[in-house]
């Protein structure tokens, strides 16, 4: 299984928070897109001939992109890359830009799912993260993904906004569970550097983060989700079975996949790739050979370190076996033993040769996993 990631970095205009690569700007759209079409050629034999069975448009805002412009990208991918005829092809979009029609729009392209950035249903909120949509908006487009038939459909919360009280937050919840979707990620609010939120928050003209309020929040969001029969596959994504994102899965399983576009990150097991983050600079060199991204080749403890980041970030857990039998036994060992401090506070529990994070681990994800890297 192998997945496609493309970056598509255009926006309204920029989130305090995003740390991402996009402008503000359409003018390089025409360029950009001839641009990513020489990569999709360029790039062809990055996956192998793997079937893929994943495709995932992010930004950047994907959805300001019409019909035309995506059907052309659609088309340039399936003459280019072996594509599973029930490939999840996924676009993110805002509120701002999913009209009736638009909605109406996408789904006469190859599109099947949509993952809507909401962040909150509180219009306050939405002010403190400089959102154009309001929450009132955000409800209708809902309602109307799912009439224009998109099923497969998740949205974004973001919990720690200084503006989001418990109580609302407890809101947000209960408005996502009476939409009655099957999927929902949800991140905490963190302040990047060089973002407009880090530079506000240091002039004393927004509140600062409170990681006590991020982490009580993440908590109550992990109680309540699990009890409504929700499972939480990866820290920032929550799913009814059978409803995961085939392409979260795919980063954190481990699986190939392909980045194009401005910014975009590649991974094939043994080295992973990134293309430069300067949208000029990517028009012009986009299908000139390796001249548009860098690349590292993975040393084994590097390829260790990765699997241990993602894998215990999942349900499926961090599997000491596939590590013995990957890697070899010393990083076995190595795993468990640095572990076992963690088992004794609770926040790792290990089952079946298998190390996965409890509800009190997934607080520390970060730190736990660095503490398990080879070094």
């Amino acid at each position: 299984m192998a997945g496609i990631y493309l970056h598509i970095p255009f926006c309204k205009q920029k989130c305090h928070y995003c740390n991402f690569f996009s402008i503000a700007s359409l003018k390089q759209k025409p360029d950009f897109l001839a641009a990513l079409k020489r990569e999709i050629a360029v790039q062809k034999d990055y996956l192998k001939d793997e079937n893929v069975q994943t495709i995932y448009l992010g930004g950047g805002t994907p959805s300001m992109l019409d019909k035309e412009e995506l059907n052309s990208i659609f088309d340039e991918l399936y003459k280019h890359y072996n594509i599973h005829p029930q490939a999840e092809i996924t676009l993110e979009g805002n509120p701002d830009d999913l009209s009736k029609e638009k909605l109406k729009m996408l789904s006469q392209t190859a599109v099947n799912r949509l993952s809507i950035g909401i962040q909150s249903f509180f219009d306050d909120d939405l002010t403190y993260l400089n959102r154009v949509h309001s929450a009132d908006h955000a409800k209708i487009v809902i309602n109307n993904a799912l009439n224009a038939g998109f099923e497969n459909l998740t949205i974004d919360l973001i919990y720690g906004i200084p503006t989001l009280t418990d109580d609302k937050w407890h809101q947000n919840i209960n408005y996502f569970l009476q939409t009655g979707l099957k999927h929902l990620s949800a991140y905490a609010l963190t302040v990047e550097p060089r973002t407009p939120l880090a530079h506000l928050i240091g002039k004393g003209k927004l509140r600062a983060v409170d990681e006590q309020q991020s982490a009580r929040q993440f908590e109550i969001l992990m109680q309540r989700i699990e009890d409504e029969g929700f499972i939480h596959y990866e820290i920032s994504n929550f799913a009814k079975a059978n409803h995961y994102s085939k392409h979260n899965s795919l980063y954190w399983l481990g699986g190939n996949y392909l980045g194009l576009g401005p910014s975009a990150h590649s991974f094939n097991g043994h080295s992973r790739q990134w293309n430069v983050s300067h949208l000029t600079k990517y028009i012009n060199e986009a299908g000139q050979a390796e001249s548009v991204f860098e690349k590292e080749e993975l040393t084994l403890d590097q390829r260790y370190d990765e699997y241990v980041m993602t894998s215990l970030r999942t349900s499926w857990g961090c599997d000491l076996a596939h590590i013995q039998n990957a890697f070899g036994e010393r990083y076995s060992h190595y795993c468990l033993s640095q572990a076992q401090a963690f088992i004794g506070e609770e926040k790792i529990e290990q089952r079946d040769n298998r190390l996965f994070l409890t509800q009190k681990g997934k607080l520390f994800a970060d730190g736990i996993a660095a503490t398990l890297f080879m070094d």
